[in-house]
């Protein structure tokens, strides 16, 4: 009877050790245990603007009480100091260096465009805009042109990518031409260049672009950027991020100007998967989750906020062709889809990549932040201390970091400093000083973005108050 029992024993333990062997790695519980420690820069904030007061257009029910969904604030590529502003619920404005009143550019709710923001106003929209370099001037191509991205119905048209799986909304860029670029209210023509279906709310499109320090003649001059999430839902379930038939979850390059084949668009030639079979040739770099801002340097280095799952929210540099890993890898992390046989959401140690990712160049976890919401590199003259450094935000707390830009390496993080913030003389956090009611939790919620002028100053955007204040030196 010993013996059997014995034998039992050493059967279970078998077992055990056996099913331990194979449940896999534990899920990490602090994936960055190092805590962001406060910078030795300081900056104040000084009132510059404010935008007016905007309601949803298309849901009677208000999501939260944002006052307005500002969203960027970019200058015009003409030398005028006019500073351009866009609120997801469809207004364009127009202000200048010096902070007049904004006024109405254009309202793409009073357009023919089948705009509608009432599946989800926190993210659709009316979401991103750019002025084509060539906007100012006469006789170019892109004489008077500039591009919106916006949130339109699915019955509303024929998407290029995604037609079938657009049960939620679609994602559009429109081209827009001036009759008088130098007026300050919209009066032209408008034609629609891309549409792309969503299947849910969320993750659709965020940011477009021109590459402005590209000079002409050159292989990037006057190509339009945009940035695309992996379509809503939670873990990818379309498992878009990987996918390379449509081009969604990374940043898509093409020139807007070129009409002549079978798009309203061009394909550049010298994009990363042109010619491959079954990849969408408007692809430049892939593997990103929501990279809904992302900004060019002055040396024309690119750099891309990834708003990440559960853990991680990652600041990347654009690279053609990169793979950027979701959802199989979330910042220098792997995820439960990349390793299989554990639970999602939490995320794992590395194993040994099987194929190449291109890994964050800085990255902050959940103890942190919780939403990566703009990045710009500093390249004004007010905050010397600044110059050179990539400013980022955490659109939920308001915190505000920096990186030096210096030698910077993928998937080798740089060292992250916070900056501190002055409010009317106070060391404050933006989300305590001006933030409102949080709509995904408790607390209050910053929703702070960053703006720029043609100087290379910064500004804080927050739509709690419609407010836009510049970033100055702290006395």
């Amino acid at each position: 009877m010993k013996t059997t029992v014995s034998l039992l024993i050493v059967a279970i333990g078998i077992t055990a050790t056996a099913f331990a062997a194979e449940s896999g790695p534990e899920p990490l519980l602090d994936p960055i245990p190092e805590k962001i420690q406060k910078g030795n820069i300081a900056v104040a904030l000084e009132e510059f603007t404010r935008i007016p007061q905007s309601v949803d257009f298309g849901n009677p029910r208000q999501t939260n009480t944002a006052y307005a969904r500002i969203q960027y604030m970019l200058p015009i590529p003409d030398g005028s100091g006019r500073l351009v502003i866009n609120d997801l619920r469809g207004l364009l404005y127009v202000t200048n260096e010096s902070g007049a009143t904004p006024t109405v550019l254009l309202d793409v709710r009073e357009q023919a465009i089948n705009f509608d923001d009432s599946m989800f106003p926190n993210e659709t929209g009316l979401a991103g805009f750019a002025f084509h370099p060539e906007f100012a001037t006469l006789g170019k191509p892109g004489f008077g042109k500039f591009y919106t991205a916006y949130s339109a119905s699915s019955d509303s048209g024929v998407a290029n990518y995604l037609d079938d799986d657009a049960a939620n909304h679609e994602s559009v860029i429109r081209e827009w031409t001036m009759n008088d670029p130098t007026a300050d209210v919209f009066s032209g023509t408008s034609r629609e260049l891309f549409r792309m279906g969503q299947f849910d709310q969320n993750h659709n499109i965020g940011t477009l672009s021109f590459n402005y320090s590209a000079a002409e003649g050159s292989a990037d001059y006057g190509l339009l950027y945009a940035s695309f999430g992996d379509g809503g839902g939670a873990n990818d379930p379309r498992e878009r991020g990987q996918s390379r038939s449509e081009p969604m979850s990374g940043i898509f390059r093409i020139d807007p100007l070129d009409d002549s084949g079978s798009t309203a668009y061009g394909i550049p030639g010298d994009n990363p998967f042109v010619g491959e079979s079954d990849i969408a040739p408007e692809i430049w770099a892939y593997g990103l989750r929501h990279p809904q801002q992302f900004s060019f340097d002055s040396d024309g280095t690119m750099y891309i906020g990834d708003i990440g799952q559960a853990q991680i929210e990652e600041v990347n540099i654009g690279i053609a062709g990169a793979n950027y890993g979701w959802r199989l890898r979330e910042g220098t992390f792997a995820t439960a889809f990349g390793i299989g046989g554990v639970r999602p959401n939490p995320v794992y140690p590395l194993p040994v990549d099987e194929q190449q990712f291109t890994y964050p160049v800085a990255q902050f976890d959940h103890d942190e932040g919780n939403a990566i919401s703009s990045v710009f590199v500093y390249r004004g003259t007010a905050i010397p201390e600044l110059q050179g450094k990539a400013i980022f935000t955490d659109m939920v707390t308001g915190r505000v970091f920096y990186i030096d830009t210096d030698n910077l390496q993928p998937g080798n993080p740089a060292i992250i400093s916070e900056l501190r913030v002055n409010f009317a003389g106070y060391e404050r956090n933006v989300a305590d000083a001006i933030g409102f009611p949080n709509t995904y939790g408790r607390g209050n919620r910053a929703d702070l973005r960053l703006g720029i002028d043609s100087q290379g100053e910064l500004y804080f955007l927050t739509k709690g108050d419609g407010r836009i204040r510049k970033v100055i030196a702290a006395p």
